[in-house]
This record gives structure tokens, C-alpha cells and sequence, in this order.
């Protein structure tokens, strides 16, 4: 296995996913919930992020046959929608690509909020589908299955170990340190779908950028 290209991909997955800049969305979430209702749902959010980046991960690659989509297409409306975030996430806020007012009352309500609104859209976002069908389809040996099924484990195990401490680190790093950090991994998160772009574009027109 190339551990430099696993370590890559959690990379981009944590900067698209970002655990960090959700935390005052995590705590505001859970607010109403008792500290062990909230670890539960930490717990089940985490798990279910885990759960449908692995089916994206098998299935994604049979999307894009089932539609007859190329990768290349498929690379540059990825490696787009990664933009479009990470320009939201450089001026220190959430897209509304992962949410919306519309979808904020209706979360506001829930009693339930790990899956929805917590781990769909938010974590497990357009952007993070994105990244990991764009992997799966580029690397779809078994061994490289095996190493993008641990580095979505090892994701998850991280965000939920972030978000076991939320509260905490909410109050320790406070809004601006947050912010910066925000900030930090969308100009990460920015590069990295320039770069899916222009492998798409190459791949849709080789002898132009050959």
C-alpha cells in the first residue's frame, strides 16, 4: 500500500468534512440534550458518516457507469462543488451547499439530530461524496479498497473523538481560533479541488494540456 496516498486522502477528507469548524454547530445541536445524549449522538452521527462514505465508496464507481458518466465530467463537477465550499469556508462560515435556512428551522425542531441534519449534509456533505467516489474510481484494486475503508474508520474515530470534547474545545479555542482553523483547511480544501479539476480537464481534453 502507498500510505503517502492514504494520508493524502484523509487529508482532504478532514478538510472537507472539517470537525472542527462544526463544533459550535455540534454544541448549538446538542444543546437541549444531556451529556450522555449527546455522546449517543455523536456516537450514531459518526457512525452514520462512516456508513455512507463506505457505500459511496463501493457504489459510486457503478453510479457513474449506470449514468454513463466519465470520470473526467465527474472530476471537474466535483473538484467545482470543492471549490464552491471551500470559498464559504475562507470567509469563516458553512455553505449553504451543506445547509440551508430552510434546513436550520426544520433541524432546530428534531429531537433527533445525528443523521440529519448532523451527519447528512453536514458532515457527509456533496463534497466529501465527491472526493471519495473521484478516489474509488481512480483506485479500484482491493488493496486500495482496504486502505480507503481504514483511512473512512480512522476519519471517523477522529471526528468523534473531537466531538466527544466539544463543549471544551469550543471554549478553548473560542470563535476566532476556530474561524482560523475554518479558514486554514479551506485554502487546503481549495487547492485540492483546483487540482481534481485540472485532472479532470486533462482527462477530457488530453492533447490540449498535453
Amino acid at each position: 500500500m502507498d500510505f503517502m496516498l492514504y494520508i493524502k486522502f484523509f487529508l482532504g477528507l478532514l478538510a472537507i468534512i472539517n470537525p472542527v469548524g462544526l463544533l459550535p454547530v455540534f454544541v448549538s445541536l446538542t444543546s437541549h440534550q444531556t451529556e450522555a445524549d449527546r455522546q449517543n449522538t455523536n456516537r450514531d452521527a459518526n457512525m452514520a458518516v462512516v456508513i455512507i462514505l463506505l457505500v459511496t465508496a463501493i457504489a459510486g464507481h457503478y453510479i457513474l457507469s449506470m449514468f454513463s458518466i466519465s470520470l473526467s465530467a465527474f472530476r471537474i463537477a466535483g473538484g467545482s462543488l470543492i471549490c464552491i465550499i471551500a470559498m464559504s469556508m475562507l470567509q469563516g462560515k458553512i455553505s449553504e451547499v451543506k445547509r440551508n435556512q430552510e434546513e436550520d428551522r426544520e433541524s432546530s425542531g428534531m429531537e433527533s439530530v445525528a443523521v440529519v441534519p448532523l451527519a447528512l449534509p453536514l458532515m457527509a456533505g456533496p463534497g466529501a461524496i465527491s472526493a471519495v467516489i473521484v478516489f474509488a474510481a481512480e483506485h479500484h484494486q482491493i488493496t486500495n479498497y482496504i486502505g480507503m475503508f481504514l483511512t473512512i474508520i480512522t476519519l471517523g474515530l477522529v471526528s468523534w473523538g473531537l466531538f466527544r470534547i466539544a463543549p471544551m474545545l469550543f471554549k478553548l479555542l473560542g470563535k476566532t481560533g476556530i474561524n482560523v482553523i475554518t479558514r486554514l483547511m479551506g485554502l487546503l480544501m481549495l487547492s485540492l479541488g483546483i487540482e481534481v479539476i485540472a485532472a479532470g480537464v486533462k482527462g477530457l481534453f488530453p492533447t490540449l494540456l498535453g
